[in-house]
């Protein structure tokens, strides 16, 4: 079988694309290597194995040639960053939307390629959920709206019961949780999920949505300052800067690491028969002052984060991925545990430059909110 991959020479896609090959499959990448990612290089650790093309999804006229005789899509390329969407919503939309459609416009235009496709594999993102999941000892499972600006300016960080007051425990979500959409980011892979499993259903080709939760590991850059949080805190230590955590240092994410998000991607091509949205985490909650007391803890640096007490209105306070589904239909469980990949993530980082750029990151957050 030959696999496109789209964003094959990404974070993920990379990572995917070496499991697909050491399992026998023929792998065609299409990527654009963006600048911020790639500064327009083929990156090192591309499999040689694999075909590759530069390409940008949002060229329609492209799309034909790159189908020609595959097999299977794993549709991943997208841009990333939840804060840099806000303020470049137009790349985000042409990108992620645009570069989405014009795949199924293609599918649609021509029979003989969507005949042969078998199924589709596509990114999409917790992101899309907004606010966690909650449960009220009185109320039962709530899923709660974005805090309110009046209620962070109090420095109440927590979740609240709209119907008694108290404060709400975190619980797993689960798919049925209506989207929020919170950024721009959110409403494109939102909609890029959206159109992937409308079109499998009336173009009846098997597709996956995969709801991806936070995603860390080698390979990730140290110098975006708009990706994980983990290589964003790896970057400022070693740089011997204090990593900058907002609230109180306790809201919590549910990281995955990189490789388990390949193996998923590998048992959606092997084992996936049918259209389905599919959450994938760890299912374990992490704090934030977590990990960067975690990266301290194995460089044996002691660079204490600034946990500043300040918000950013529009984050949320918990996720945590309810893995139940994912693991019912494609026997999928998690191998690594949130310390052995950031041991991975160090040891993969110390020879890569790391260019500490969150300060300008920060100034543009700060422009957008007029401050």
């Amino acid at each position: 079988m030959k696999i496109l991959v789209t964003g094959g020479a990404g974070f993920i896609g990379s990572h995917t694309v070496d499991m697909l090959i050491a399992n026998g499959y023929q792998v065609r990448i299409v990527d654009n290597l963006l600048e911020q990612v790639h500064q327009g290089k083929k990156p090192s650790y591309l499999n040689k194995k694999a075909e590759f093309i530069r390409g940008d999804v949002a060229d329609l006229n492209a799309w034909k040639k790159w189908l020609n005789r595959v097999d299977i899509v794993m549709h991943l390329a997208s841009m990333t960053g939840l804060a840099q969407s806000m303020y470049e919503p137009a790349a985000y939309c042409k990108a992620n939307i645009m570069g989405t459609a014009n795949f199924y416009e293609t599918l649609v235009k021509n029979p003989e390629i969507r005949k042969r496709l078998k199924k589709i594999i596509i990114a999409s993102s917790k992101t899309i959920y907004g606010e966690g999941a909650y449960r009220c000892k009185e109320h039962g499972i709530k899923f709660p709206e974005l805090r309110t600006l009046e209620q962070l300016q109090k420095k109440d960080w927590e979740l609240h019961c709209e119907e008694c007051g108290r404060v709400m425990q975190t619980m797993p979500i689960p798919e049925e949780k209506p989207a929020q959409n919170l950024s721009v980011y959110a409403l494109t892979k939102y909609t890029t999920e959206k159109l992937a499993l409308m079109y499998g259903n009336t173009l009846s080709i098997p597709t996956i949505a995969f709801r991806y939760f936070s995603v860390y590991g080698p390979r990730q850059s140290l110098s975006n300052p708009y990706t994980g949080v983990c290589s964003i805190f790896l970057s400022r230590i070693k740089n011997k800067q204090q990593p900058v955590i907002f609230e109180d240092g306790n809201q919590v994410r549910d990281f995955i690491f990189v490789e388990d998000i390949a193996r998923v991607n590998l048992l959606a091509v092997k084992n996936a028969n049918k259209t389905e949205a599919y959450n994938v985490g760890s299912g374990i909650g992490t704090s934030i002052e977590q990990v960067a007391l975690t990266i301290n803890e194995i460089l044996g640096t002691n660079i204490k984060a600034n946990v500043t007490n300040d918000f950013r209105y529009g984050d949320t306070r918990n996720d945590l991925s309810d893995n139940s589904k994912v693991e019912r239909d494609l026997k999928f469980k998690t191998k690594y545990s949130f310390k052995e990949g950031i041991k991975k993530l160090i040891e993969w980082g110390e020879k890569e430059r790391a260019v500490d750029r969150f300060d300008a990151a920060e100034r543009e957050r700060k422009r957008l909110l007029g401050k």
